[in-house]
């Protein structure tokens, strides 16, 4: 599998199913390497990228990220192969934690106050798998969602790699430091193809409004140098400018370099739709796209 340097991140449950393989088309002509989609209170993550994959013949489907809660060890890595072997190796597992309120709020489970041993007992466990259906012609790759440095290193020790989200460009320097050279840094962008400040901070504030609260992200973010007054409320325009890459299409292609140029693999970018619909902005993404120059 080659990850390629620019793919896409979108929520697809507003969309039907066939709208969704529709789009995944369309993010496969554009020319980006892959899409990324999340599992929370939509759509089971790896049947959805079933569907994609069948539906798309080059794109790379990832989860970002299958929640290691909504499944045992062993159903996900056996759903790993089985995606891997259906799809001529397009399938890559992103893994995570997910959060508390969403945990236990409404899957009903205990989450553990110990992240990092919770995530690594459970990589164990996928090891375990006995499978005895034909397997796919490579090893299927796994990502870690990933902020503090005790689970960037998980990542990079065992696992291929992490997928950070909501983080700055300081933050993919300082994980790229962590798990060294050859292993994968594959990093989510927010963007807003729109140039007037005050419209563009008031979208970017209606998408960080489900995160701010949420004590991984918080968390991450004091480490990277934010105060709590940069945190209160819906943040400030100095938080919402380093997390959220608005402006021309220079701007937000500059904000990906930068990426790059701190060391990540991989951006994939989640283009926020100026109309407020959970939608990708589908303008920003033909506009962004690597066969667009």
């Amino acid at each position: 599998m080659e990850i390629g340097r620019l793919g896409v991140w979108s929520f697809i449950d507003a969309w039907s199913a066939p709208d969704a393989a529709a789009f995944a088309k369309r993010v496969e002509e554009w020319g980006y390497s892959a899409l990324w989609i999340p599992e929370a209170v939509g759509r089971n993550a790896l049947v959805a990228s079933s569907w994609l994959l069948a539906n798309t013949s080059k794109l790379i489907i990832a989860t970002g990220i299958a929640n290691i809660y909504a499944r045992d060890p062993i159903a996900m890595a056996a759903a790993q192969l089985s995606l891997a072997e259906q799809s001529g190796n397009r399938f890559l597992l992103g893994l995570g934690v997910s959060h508390a309120p969403l945990v236990e709020g409404l899957r009903g489970h205990a989450y553990s106050n110990k992240p990092v041993a919770r995530m690594r007992d459970y990589l164990e466990g996928m090891k375990k798998l006995a499978y005895v259906a034909p397997r796919p012609t490579e090893v299927p790759k796994t990502v870690l969602a990933a902020l503090g440095p005790k689970m960037i290193e998980l990542g990079a020790s065992d696992a291929d790699g992490i997928h950070p989200y909501n983080v700055t460009p300081r933050h993919t320097a300082k994980a790229r430091a962590l798990i060294g050279p050859g292993k994968w840094l594959c990093v989510e962008q927010a963007v807003i193809l729109e140039t007037d400040p005050e419209r563009a901070r008031s979208i970017a504030r209606s998408m960080l409004r489900t995160y701010l609260p949420l004590d991984n992200y918080r968390n991450n973010w004091v480490r990277e140098g934010f105060s709590e007054e940069d945190l209160a409320g819906e943040g400030s325009d100095r938080f919402i400018d380093e997390i959220i890459a608005w402006g021309d299409e220079a701007a937000i292609r500059a904000r990906i370099q930068a990426h790059w140029d701190a060391g990540a693999d991989h951006v994939c970018i989640q283009a926020l739709n100026p109309d407020g619909s959970p939608q990708a902005d589908e303008t920003a993404l033909a506009r962004l796209a690597p066969k667009s120059g």
